[in-house]
């Protein structure tokens, strides 16, 4: 993209977010209020009754309130999209993004939050405070390493979904996608030799997940700014300590040699088309950074024509977008009042996400997307966001494994609702 291009695009999107009125999301009521009768009903005296209710069993707070349906995304700014530390009222377009994602993909409510918080124990407490008003928060845009502590310390003390969706939302994207592309390639995952760029919130949670789905930990060589993750290393937080390995490898060029898959979840231009070259037979790369990833997709392909790509791009195929997962796996588990979202329930995702990408492609989502044809390969890996069976695939499947995993608390009734 051009300097005239990038100021177009510039242009357009403060246009998109200013007008006609500031902002992406509005608080709109669902009951009528427009005569007195109804007016008595909304607030004083009729709103009395459901108070009085809710004092007796906090639980009718899902019958007479939004609280079900209501998500949290809430911020500190920390690690907003590859900005950086921009503080959390700068990370409020982002946000009011989710919200609208939420909203127009599941039919979930949001309140965005943008937290300025002293401390992680100040932010932990914000949320902890403020839980009541929701029935599930999607943290987001948080710094590693506390991004971990936050989220645990708040599933610990919350009953209530807690979910942070660069780590976790990425991780499932990324593993769906994973599984389909080593099924092309006739490979399969407690074989292949992986390379994780990137040791933050999505590289730590995604080699998570793949370790719950199959992976040995000695097959991953994670890599961080300074080289890989090796056991010889005194600078290791707690989280890359999981993942360090002995090994000989010192530098991502190392790594590389006759590796299988190469996820990147870091910085733009990282890797050389002579690194790609060394990978081993039909090799797999997720460069996922974004605006720019890792290696360039023609850079990539000049020298591996048995290659299988992704990138987090629209304009390329194989986009990982975590669009593909949090509305539908929020919705699973509001749908059954989860108390929590766990690892089965990731799990299902992932498969379900996998599942659905080797059914025939409807003509409306060929029509979205201005193709004649999409069919399972190497360059149709994971749905597309606009795949309205994302609604019909993910969210039962979150369901199920919440009731199956024992952290459902009503049966499972799925949501209705007109976008």
């Amino acid at each position: 993209m051009d300097k005239k291009q990038q100021e177009l695009l510039r242009e357009k999107a403060l246009d998109y977010h200013s007008m006609p009125v500031p902002g992406k999301i509005s608080v709109v009521p669902s009951k009528p209020c427009v005569q007195q009768d109804e007016l008595s009903l909304a607030y004083t005296p009729g709103v009395a009754e459901p108070v009085k209710e809710i004092a007796k069993d906090p639980e009718l707070a899902y019958k007479y309130t939004a609280k079900g349906n209501l998500v949290a995304v809430i911020t500190d700014g920390t690690a907003v999209l590859g900005l950086g530390n921009v503080g959390s009222l700068a990370g409020k377009p982002v946000m009011e993004g989710k919200g609208v994602l939420f909203k127009q993909f599941a039919g979930i409510d949001v309140f965005d939050l943008e937290v300025n918080a002293p401390s992680q124990e100040s932010f932990i407490e914000t949320v902890v405070n403020i839980a009541p008003t929701f029935g599930g928060i999607n943290l987001e845009d948080i710094a590693a390493p506390h991004c971990f502590e936050i989220e645990k310390a708040l599933k610990e003390r919350l009953d209530i979904p807690v979910f942070h969706d660069d780590q976790h939302g990425t991780a499932i994207i990324i593993s769906a996608g994973l599984l389909n592309a080593l099924e092309i390639q006739g490979k399969t995952l407690d074989q292949v030799k992986i390379v994780c760029i990137g040791a933050g919130s999505a590289g730590i949670a995604s080699m998570r997940l793949l370790v719950s789905l199959g992976v040995k930990k000695h097959q991953i060589n994670l890599v961080d700014r300074k080289g890989v993750v090796h056991s010889g290393r005194k600078d290791l937080n707690i989280y890359k300590m999981e993942f360090s390995t002995t090994t000989e490898d010192r530098t991502l060029a190392d790594a590389m040699q006759d590796a299988d898959v190469l996820i990147g979840v870091s910085g733009s231009n990282l890797v050389s088309a002579d690194m790609v070259a060394t990978m081993a037979d039909r090799p797999i790369i997720f460069a996922l950074s974004n605006p720019d990833p890792e290696i360039a997709p023609d850079v990539a392909r000049a020298v591996r024509d048995d290659l299988i790509m992704a990138t987090g791009r629209s304009d390329y195929p194989n986009q990982v977008n975590n669009v593909l997962g949090f509305p539908f796996i929020f919705r699973g588990a509001l749908d059954v009042r989860a108390s929590t979202i766990n690892t089965q329930m990731e799990i299902a995702a992932v498969q379900a996400l996998a599942k659905l990408a080797k059914l025939p492609v409807p003509d409306e989502v060929l029509k979205a997307y201005g193709m004649d044809s999409l069919t399972f390969g190497p360059d149709y890996i994971i749905p597309k966001p606009f795949d309205p069976r994302l609604m019909a695939a993910i969210p039962p499947a979150v369901a199920q494994a919440a009731i199956d995993s024992g952290i459902a608390q009503t049966p499972y009734r799925a949501y209705k609702f007109k976008v």
